[in-house]
């Protein structure tokens, strides 16, 4: 915030408490004392729980006033007084504007996970048409020289030129397609290309002018790439006067063949226009953002246009929703000394304001944005400010933008649609699940399931996968893969035993550590299990349910490790595979002596339980295949050698066929090798051995 932010921290003057009214008393004196040296100055606040876990993030253009007044009110049972009898600490930012204060807030949001804020997250990045080198730049290599296109995804950098963002990887690569056809740019890597002596399939299917085998001179060629950014920038009647030009003034020159060639590419970039419904309006790189709620949940779906051409689009579906909406609904708008407050905005409003402050904070934001509710002012000057570019909105457009905004509208209605009604397939599923198993269904979104599984090819590279599940969801942050060492190859019950321990054994310790938390118990109330939120500190549990994919071997051994260990045994459930082990026989089978259970291959229960049990296998299958593939190419072992690189490596593998034949030869086999000296020889003996 350019160095501008003041960050206010355990403040303890105590004499300004007392012109604080009306506050609870269930707050410290010190808290206290904190709100009532509060300046009267812009700035961000954010309040914190006993656990030390964050729960509000806020704005305000008055610190003291807006801070105060969450202490001098009576929420009663509300959300907002829900929130403020946890706060037990509190930290505050000075800022110079609203609008700093707005950038700020939405920064904290989107990376501290406040419990009753609007979040948005970022499932993936965005891709980019990248294409190489940078105008004006000097240089040899080949993607200086003749550029090539290509698909990009992460961080971008002034070396090269880069297109975007585009909401898909479809997206990119139909554009790709389309500068193909129509400039045929290479797509090949470098290294291909310097290596060419003839040209390559694309350039006999005229998607390619063949500059690895010089079929057509640097000159032309970089002007086919300037004309293909032109195109992508939305230029497009300017590409084809330019074109039109090259194509006179090659026939002037009397180059005909030249200007067949210029004629070819107009009449396919024509025909691409006219497929493509690429629009010739000023609106080059627009926005477009449609916002619906509906039963807690809210989606935000974001159509791109960039270069005149709508590119498709990206549904975004926040958390919190309820609770936030309330809390901000209780402490209503505010407005500077004198000046009555602003109403209270709608939902959809707070949604797609909270979408955009997140959103823009790490991708480009274009000049215009089309929302069908309208946006805060400060916010649009905000972004402008973050940018240096004139950002607007309107969320009552006209012709084109109007036909985009209803698309837009139309697409956020059905994805909502779909979302709550695979939450309600996958909530009924907990249900039937808990149900079955006589669990207590008073809280089902923690129902907490963790399941493991085994993989191998022969014995060679064991891992054993850990997958979660809860809030009616895989949980694929909290996945674990356990690389396991020390056994003989092919047992599957010293794998299992092994994971088990090492997983659960560290639970026993810190509850130990914590004081003995009680196994059996549920967790505390206010104990947040939602993806990427801060857990309590202290807080040691095991999941509610234990699922082992395997039968009465595998129950037998994950019983042993929990009896070792103290456990509940209830907890326990393998996964058996019925007759011909075809997929709806399943049998669940329990450690703790009850019968065998089929729950039936339409049940809702065996559903949930095959879902996560295959997602164990997938994970530890991906997990078993990259090991044996590290090993199988010469992996870590080799690699971790000084002065073994790739080329020596190779030749080495191609010698020996593997690590293991390079394990069991001798210095002077070794040595034989190109490349390898004597004194690496017993280097890599030695290293191997």
């Amino acid at each position: 915030m350019k160095n501008v932010a003041i960050r206010i921290t355990s403040l303890r003057h105590r004499c300004g408490a007392a012109t604080i009214r009306g506050m609870s008393d269930v707050h410290s004196e010190e808290l206290l004392a904190q709100v009532a040296a509060l300046p009267a100055l812009p700035g961000v606040y954010r309040y914190f729980d006993a656990q030390d876990a964050l729960l509000y993030v806020g704005k305000a253009l008055n610190l003291k006033r807006r801070v105060s007044s969450y202490f001098q009110k009576n929420h009663g049972g509300t959300r907002i007084g829900h929130m403020v009898s946890k706060i037990v600490r509190m930290e505050t930012t000075v800022v110079r504007s609203e609008a700093e204060a707005l950038l700020l807030e939405n920064n904290l949001i989107k990376t501290l996970n406040p419990k009753f804020n609007i979040l948005f997250r970022d499932d993936k990045s965005y891709p980019y048409l990248k294409i190489t080198g940078s105008p004006g730049a000097l240089g040899s290599a080949p993607g200086q020289v003749f550029p090539r296109m290509a698909y990009y995804r992460g961080s971008v950098d002034k070396k090269h030129r880069y297109f975007g963002p585009y909401p898909s990887a479809w997206a990119v690569k139909e554009s790709i397609q389309l500068l193909q056809k129509v400039f045929r740019l290479r797509t090949c890597e470098d290294t291909v290309f310097a290596n060419r002596t003839r040209p390559c399939l694309l350039y006999q299917i005229k998607r390619c002018t063949g500059p690895c085998v010089n079929l057509i001179s640097p000159e032309a060629y970089a002007a086919d790439v300037l004309h293909a950014e032109a195109l992508l920038r939305g230029e497009t009647q300017e590409v084809l006067q330019a074109m039109e030009a090259r194509m006179m003034a090659h026939s002037e020159k009397l180059e005909f063949e030249q200007a067949a060639e210029v004629r070819n590419q107009i009449q396919a970039l024509s025909r691409v226009l006219h497929q493509q419904a690429i629009e010739t309006a000023d609106d080059k790189d627009v926005d477009i953002l449609a916002v619906r709620v509906q039963g807690g949940r809210a989606c935000v779906n974001l159509a791109m246009v960039r270069g005149g051409r709508h590119l498709g689009d990206r549904p975004y579906f926040p958390v919190h929703v309820e609770d936030a909406a309330a809390v901000y609904a209780e402490e209503g708008g505010e407005s500077a000394e004198g000046v009555p407050a602003r109403p209270v905005r709608p939902v959809e409003a707070l949604v797609l304001e909270a979408f955009i402050a997140q959103h823009y904070i790490g991708v480009p934001v274009p000049p215009l944005l089309v929302t069908n509710v309208p946006v805060d002012k400060a916010l649009l000057d905000a972004l402008t400010e973050q940018t240096g570019m004139r950002v607007n909105a309107i969320h009552q457009p006209r012709e084109q933008r109007r036909a985009w905004l209803d698309m837009a509208q139309k697409n956020a209605d059905l994805q909502l649609a779909r979302l709550l009604a695979e939450e309600g397939s996958q909530q009924a599923r907990t249900r039937a699940l808990a149900e079955a198993l006589d669990l207590p269904p008073e809280d089902l979104d923690q129902l907490t399931i963790e399941c493991f599984d085994i993989s191998h090819t022969a014995g060679e590279s064991t891992q054993a996968s850990c997958v979660v599940f809860h809030h009616h969801k895989m949980q694929s942050s909290e996945y674990r893969r356990y690389k396991i060492e020390g056994i003989t190859g092919g047992d599957d019950y010293a794998a299992m035993r092994q994971v088990l321990t090492r997983r659960y054994s560290k639970v026993v310790e810190a509850a130990r550590e914590a004081g003995g938390i009680d196994f059996a118990a549920p967790p505390p109330a206010d104990t947040d299990h939602t993806q990427g939120a801060v857990k309590p500190k202290g807080v040691a549990r095991l999941p509610d349910l234990v699922l082992i994919d395997g039968g009465k071997g595998q129950v037998s051994v994950a019983r042993e490790v929990f009896t070792s260990l103290g456990l509940d045994l209830t907890r326990i459930v393998g996964v058996e595979k019925g007759e011909g082990r075809k997929v709806g026989l399943e049998e669940l089978v329990f450690a703790d002596g009850r019968e065998k259970v089929y729950l039936g291959k339409d049940s809702a229960a065996l559903m949930l339980v095959a879902q996560i049990r295959d997602e164990a296998h997938r994970f530890a299958i991906t997990g078993m295949r990259a090991a044996r593939a590290k090993v199988r190419v010469g992996g870590g072992q080799l690699e971790e050698i000084a002065g073994i690189g790739p080329k020596k490596r190779a030749r080495l593998l191609q010698r020996f066929g593997g690590v293991r034949g390079v394990a069991a030869a001798s210095v002077e086999d070794i040595a034989t090798v190109e490349g390898i000296s004597r004194e690496l020889a017993e280097e890599i003996y030695r290293a191997l051995r």
